[in-house]
Formats: structure tokens, C-alpha cells, sequence
């Protein structure tokens, strides 16, 4: 069962410039940046400016802009790490695997033959995500 959305979580915090992160976009409706735990070199974070817990509660033309975001810089990241594929990933409500409750979608970037690395909880090295960072925004 859905709850409530909560105007103070992580992700609004890291929109608002209160916490930090390796920004890669933003427009009046989107906002990305680097997953500081990424499962790939170059996994990204997509989410909808407007507070929606997931999407099942998201109105669909916020969808829509969340989804052309996704696009544009799938193609940019492709273009960025030379990769083989894109994984999109998007979780709803704990039974779901939803863990931060703003929704997101993860773009990963991927290597043909290459596994995902496990989620261990542990930060990628800050230089590093700067670096993809700058990759995927000269890509655009």
C-alpha cells in the first residue's frame, strides 16, 4: 500500500543543494546525477523535480519529461563510456525494492560480458564520479 511522499528525503535534499552530488542535468522538470554507489562505471540517476514517491502516484506528463531525460542522456552516456547497452532500472515501494521514496530511474551503462557490480553500500571514489560526471555532460 502507498504512503505518503516525504518532502524531506535524500533526494530532495541533494536537489535543493543541501547535500551534495555529481550533477550531470537538469532542466524545469528533471533532475541527474551520479549514483555514489554505482553498479557500473557511469550509473546514473534520474528523478522528477516535482515530490512523487513513485510511479504509481506521478502525474503523466512529469512521466513524460522523466522518461525524455532518461533517453537523452542514455544516449549520452553511450557515447561517453563507448558501451554496448543501457540497463534502466525503477523500483516501487519496499515489496518492490524501492529503498529512497522519490522516484528514480537508474541508467547503467554496460559492457557486453561485464556483471553488475553487487550493491555493497560502499561510495565510489569521489575523483572517479567527477570524471563520469564531466564524460556524460561533454557527451550531451
Amino acid at each position: 500500500m502507498q504512503t505518503t511522499y516525504d518532502e524531506n528525503n535524500i533526494f530532495q535534499k541533494i536537489m535543493k543543494g543541501e547535500m551534495p552530488c555529481h550533477k550531470i542535468y537538469e532542466d524545469d522538470k528533471t533532475f541527474a546525477f551520479l549514483d555514489i554507489m554505482p553498479r557500473a562505471d557511469g550509473h546514473f540517476l534520474v528523478i522528477p523535480k516535482v515530490g512523487s514517491r513513485n510511479i504509481l502516484g506521478i502525474e503523466e506528463d512529469d512521466l513524460t519529461a522523466v522518461m525524455k531525460t532518461v533517453k537523452k542522456l542514455s544516449h549520452a552516456a553511450q557515447k561517453a563510456f563507448n558501451c554496448d547497452g543501457i540497463t534502466l532500472q525503477q523500483f516501487n515501494e519496499p515489496a518492490g525494492g524501492q529503498v529512497v521514496f522519490h522516484l528514480h530511474f537508474h541508467v547503467i551503462p554496460r559492457m557486453e560480458g561485464e556483471k553488475l557490480k553487487p550493491h555493497t553500500g560502499e561510495m565510489a571514489d569521489n575523483d572517479l564520479l567527477a570524471r563520469h560526471a564531466e564524460m556524460i555532460k561533454a557527451a550531451l
